[in-house]
């Protein structure tokens, strides 16, 4: 009996976070530019709170990193507010970030794969290929961080419709989610 109840709860809460995950992905889809700008202004308030917390835990607990803890709140508080004052040019800010890094992993992979003359035809090829479009979207994105919040928001969206759709599906099926593979190592 008690078995049936948990796997019905299971069931329950695998069909409510897939519809969730479906409805969050069409939000996404629906205004892409508008999601990562609210995605940059969640992640700042909970830089915020944890500044706080830093400050917070530096006052009330008596050890060696007590003006550490302050300190690093008090720039954690700063960097929140200011982020919080401008998210759309945070957000920006750090799809250039991104932009940046994709640039020098694209330029790696292209360089990995023509260096690399001990590797299979495939491995190399895909290398190459692989940082060709990291090389093109850390372009897409410089050239237009518009462009860029757009693209990266509807590969956010499709993701989590295609979680969603797979939550929904277990649900349905009733069995568990597995997010990875597990070994069974009691033998």
């Amino acid at each position: 009996m008690l078995k049936s109840v948990k796997s019905n709860s299971m069931r329950a809460a695998q069909l409510g976070l897939g519809a969730i995950a479906i409805i969050l992905s069409t939000l996404i889809l629906i205004h892409p530019a508008a999601s990562i700008v609210s995605i940059t202004v969640i992640l700042s308030a909970i830089l915020l709170v944890v500044g706080i917390e830093r400050v917070l835990s530096g006052i009330l607990v008596d050890n060696n990193s007590r003006w550490g803890s302050i300190g690093l709140g008090v720039l954690v508080i700063i960097l929140a507010s200011i982020f919080l004052s401008f998210p759309v040019g945070t957000t920006v800010f750090l799809l250039l970030l991104i932009a940046v890094a994709l640039l020098f992993i694209g330029f790696a992979g292209i360089i990995r794969g023509i260096g690399d003359k001990q590797g299979r035809v495939w491995s190399r090829v895909f290398s190459i290929v692989a940082g060709g479009i990291a090389v093109a979207v850390s372009g897409l994105i410089m050239a237009s961080p518009l462009y860029g919040a757009v693209f990266a928001s509807l590969l956010l969206g499709m993701t989590l419709l295609l979680i969603g759709i797979q939550i929904i599906v277990a649900g349905v099926a009733g069995r568990k989610m597995r997010m990875m593979a597990t070994k069974d190592v009691s033998r």
